[in-house]
């Protein structure tokens, strides 16, 4: 995922790696080395942490890849409006005894707090060249994708820790009509039925919400009234299927 931000004197381009883990199927191999690929072609690595979850043995693997790139980290702390400043200082110490970090910066992206700081140490890490993207620019990524993240996103946002990440959205037909009005279909993936019925909800509820919730984000975004249409349908075990992770754009 691409983002873009520019100011008057510097232009910063953003991309989220995949999540890095211990892979457990071949989506997650692929989503490893794809991490792991960026990291090492970056001028700065931002690794965001949630301030309010205590450091477990996630971080230590993912703080162990981090050993063998040469790109200078920043370790990043969200969510600290949620932690008390007495609690945050042992999170710091937790994390710059395992690894030597550029800066370490605690934020909360909710209330804004700490993010000029941020900004500008970012600026002061890029390398010198060129603006590569127009100003008003801010991500190259197609509509469909931005759709299906969107998408996506109310599926994990609703069901929280009731569905796992193994949810695809594929974005099936996108047009505008006639009438100005944006006709978006999708279909939701998961894996088993247990899934797909968590998703649909109680007389349809759930999916209901999550339509509605995408459906006002994308009429934000796109500036156009939007007729959403979503399916959920099950393919067993799709991580670990190659035609099906091909479909998806998984390579």
């Amino acid at each position: 995922i691409l983002g873009i931000l520019t100011t008057e004197d510097a232009q910063a381009v953003f991309i989220d790696t995949p999540g890095i883990h211990k892979p457990r199927h071949k989506l997650g191999a692929y989503m490893t080395r794809l991490a792991q690929k960026t990291l090492e072609e970056v001028d700065l690595v931002l690794y965001v942490v949630d301030a309010s979850v205590p450091p477990a043995g996630g971080e230590e693997y993912i703080l162990d890849q981090l050993q063998d790139i040469k790109t200078p980290v920043l370790l990043v702390l969200n969510k600290i409006d949620l932690v008390k400043k007495p609690e945050l200082l042992p999170i710091i110490d937790w994390f710059q005894k395992r690894y030597s970090f550029r800066e370490v910066v605690p934020v909360s992206a909710l209330n804004g707090e700490n993010l000029d700081q941020l900004k500008m140490l970012i600026t002061e890490n890029l390398a010198e060249g060129p603006f590569f993207y127009p100003a008003e620019m801010v991500t190259d990524q197609p509509e469909v994708f931005v759709a299906g993240e969107i998408i996506r996103e109310k599926v994990l946002q609703l069901t929280r820790e009731e569905i796992p990440h193994a949810v695809a959205v594929v974005i099936e037909q996108m047009q505008q009509r006639s009438n100005g009005v944006l006709y978006i279909a999708g279909v939701i993936y998961v894996e088993r039925d247990s899934q797909k019925g968590i998703i649909i909800g109680k007389k349809g509820g759930m999916l209901k919400e999550i339509g509605k919730l995408a459906r006002q984000e994308l009429e934000a975004i796109f500036g156009t009234r939007v007729y959403l249409e979503l399916w959920v349908k099950v393919k067993k075990d799709w991580r670990n299927d190659e035609k099906i992770l091909r479909s998806l754009g998984y390579q």
